[in-house]
């Protein structure tokens, strides 16, 4: 069974593979059960969703109206307005068919002028604010992509005690200098505040550039086992990170094999032979 962690100051032990359901874009309702379903069998009780991953919340949300609701359910709002964003969390909620959500993330705030609408008078976070003061949720997170997302979030950590953050980190990530530095003075900041740290796009092979798009993935993922245990299993040597599980349901089984089997991480030579041997390029540029 996958491994579980305190999710920083929530009280919740979540597995460390958190079900990520932009896998369920759009895809028959009984396909999004079979995954759930698998990703239940190998232990993990924490799903995470957002308002814009198509009709992710739809499929979910009917999982839930026929099971119940799982141990730790997260969505996302990507409106920057009190009022949209409002809006957008109780039409999560009756999408999900639940009455609250475990935690609400502010989506992909790194862009500057978003990030100061969201976050100041007016913004998404005084929507979040209210929606836990209403009960309408428990926690309130930040998400980011891109190689500013580190940096964003120690900045949004100091406008406001959110309760995680969700970013990229790989090792591929991680060779990027300004980023690796700005990764561990955000890691540093989360442990000391008991801040849960999620981790997305664990999986990157390359861009999928001019590639006939194969996958239901941003970009081009690791697909042998071998070198998705490698990329798993780099992340999850970092104590205390949760995995978000890539958006392709054809993914999720090797992802899941490779946590189960977790016992420690790779060398960054063993890692960095892998990168050189697949030619593997960052999703982001540099």
């Amino acid at each position: 069974m996958i491994a579980k962690h305190p999710f920083g100051r929530t009280g919740h032990m979540s597995s460390r593979i958190l079900l990520g359901a932009a896998a369920f874009w759009d895809l028959p309702q009984a396909d999004a059960d079979a995954s759930i379903e698998l990703a239940l069998a190998s232990g993990v009780n924490h799903f995470d969703v957002a308002a814009s991953y198509g009709n992710a919340e739809i499929y979910v949300g009917s999982w839930i109206s026929r099971h119940g609701r799982p141990s730790f359910l997260a969505t996302k709002t990507e409106e920057r307005k009190t009022d949209k964003a409002y809006d957008s969390i109780r039409q999560s909620l009756e999408r999900l068919h639940v009455d609250y959500v475990d935690l609400i993330q502010l989506h992909n705030l790194i862009e500057p002028n978003e990030w100061q609408t969201a976050m100041g008078p007016g913004g998404a976070l005084e929507a979040a604010i209210r929606a836990r003061e209403e009960g309408l949720v428990r926690f309130i997170g930040v998400t980011g992509h891109g190689l500013t997302a580190a940096a964003q979030h120690t900045k949004a950590l100091e406008r406001f005690d959110f309760d995680s953050v969700l970013l990229p980190y790989s090792y591929l990530m991680w060779i990027n200098k300004q980023y690796r530095s700005d990764f561990l003075n955000l890691l540093t900041i989360c442990q000391k505040r008991n801040v849960a740290v999620q981790t997305i796009k664990s999986l990157v092979h390359t861009p999928w550039g001019q590639r006939e798009q194969t996958r239901n993935t941003w970009y081009r993922p690791l697909e042998a086992q071998a070198d998705i245990d490698l990329a798993v299993h780099w992340v999850l040597g970092n104590e205390g990170l949760f995995l978000n599980s890539a958006g392709d349901i054809h993914i999720l089984p090797l992802v899941l094999d490779a946590a189960n089997r977790f016992s420690s991480k790779p060398a960054d030579g063993v890692m960095q032979a892998m990168v050189e041997k697949l030619e593997m390029q960052n999703l982001f540029a540099e």
